[in-house]
């Protein structure tokens, strides 16, 4: 099941994210805990609405993986900031909850992201020994990229690309206060300016191997502004497919083919320059029967089974960490 923010929210959501960003480190703040325990809420009534869907009674549940709502990401400055009250969500729910999936693995030294690769990989090891990549493109991009073979002496590896759909959905939202694209409409008529684009790319970070990541606000609009609506949109929507063919510059074995999970697969023309500019055929994960409108919730339901299970959640060829680290807090309910 699926519960949209309204509006309101993901206003608030903004604001705590443009709160956390100015601090140098996380800390009490009145608004984002408020927004914090709104967010814990919304996420109880959309546990209730699921297990009611289903029919299924809460005593019957081990476990809710709860990855909460990043507001900033730094480990840069050895800090990530995941809102999500894992304590009071067991309290409303009566379900044990793992969550804070990202803070040991940066205490470790590692980038805290993607925490998805996990699930990619068993995932992948249904679909046979050729080299393949998994995209997921929400607000950044991320690649999990596995090279031929089987088994857990496959090489694979992960790491962000790049704004996935971020820039896109602030650009849209400036120019006509929609969400998004919605199917690449506004890009499709628009034309790129490939310069601009280029601009974009002259980045180090594009250069450094994975693993690495970003936060959502490490790129702006800056470079598309005075380009109409239209071409803004064209333009970085081609931004981020870019992003994606300089990202396989860092891959071991180069995959024969991508798999799309994400927000960004619904968007045709996004979709379409990513197999121009990577050369490679892409399709979304339902091409292999994966739910892609799940595949991130999923994920963390898995890493929570994990966590668990006392078995790792990270590894040195996924977000750098010096050697295969778990992580997640475990809630219990009251009894």
């Amino acid at each position: 099941t699926t519960e949209p923010y309204d509006e309101a929210f993901r206003a608030r959501l903004r604001g705590a994210m443009a709160a956390a960003l100015a601090m140098a480190a996380p800390a009490p703040h009145a608004e984002i805990d408020s927004v914090a325990r709104e967010l814990t809420e919304r996420h109880a009534a959309a546990v209730a609405a699921l297990l009611a869907e289903a029919g299924v009674d809460a005593s019957t549940v081990d476990v809710v993986g709860f990855h909460g709502q990043t507001i900033a990401h730094r480990p840069d400055r050895r800090w990530t900031w995941q809102i999500g009250d894992g304590a009071l969500l067991a309290r409303l729910t009566g379900i044990k909850v793992v969550s804070d999936f990202r803070s040991a693995d940066v205490a470790a030294g590692g980038q805290g992201a993607p925490l998805a690769p996990a699930y990619h990989r068993a995932l992948v090891a249904g679909l046979g020994s050729e080299p393949v990549a998994v995209l997921n493109l929400g607000g950044v991009g991320n690649i999990t990229w596995f090279g031929a073979g089987a088994g857990d002496a496959r090489q694979w590896g992960s790491f962000d690309t790049g704004p996935g759909n971020a820039l896109i959905d602030d650009r849209v939202r400036a120019g006509n206060g929609s969400s998004h694209d919605a199917g690449g409409a506004l890009a499709s008529s628009g034309s790129v300016h490939e310069q601009v684009v280029d601009a974009m790319l002259d980045l180090d970070w594009f250069d450094l191997p994975g693993p690495k990541s970003l936060d959502r606000a490490d790129f702006g609009l800056g470079a598309v502004r005075g380009l109409s609506l239209a071409d803004g949109a064209a333009t970085l929507t081609a931004f981020t497919a870019a992003t994606v063919a300089q990202a396989l510059r860092h891959v071991a074995d180069r995959p024969a083919r991508i798999l799309v999970t994400g927000g960004g697969r619904h968007n045709p023309v996004l979709m379409a320059m990513l197999e121009r500019r990577t050369g490679l055929p892409v399709a979304p994960v339902e091409a292999v029967g994966w739910d892609g409108d799940a595949l991130e919730a999923e994920a963390f339901a898995y890493l929570a089974v994990r966590v668990l299970q006392g078995l790792p959640t990270s590894w040195p060829e996924t977000t750098g960490v010096p050697k295969a680290t778990g992580g997640g807090q475990i809630s219990s309910p009251p009894l």
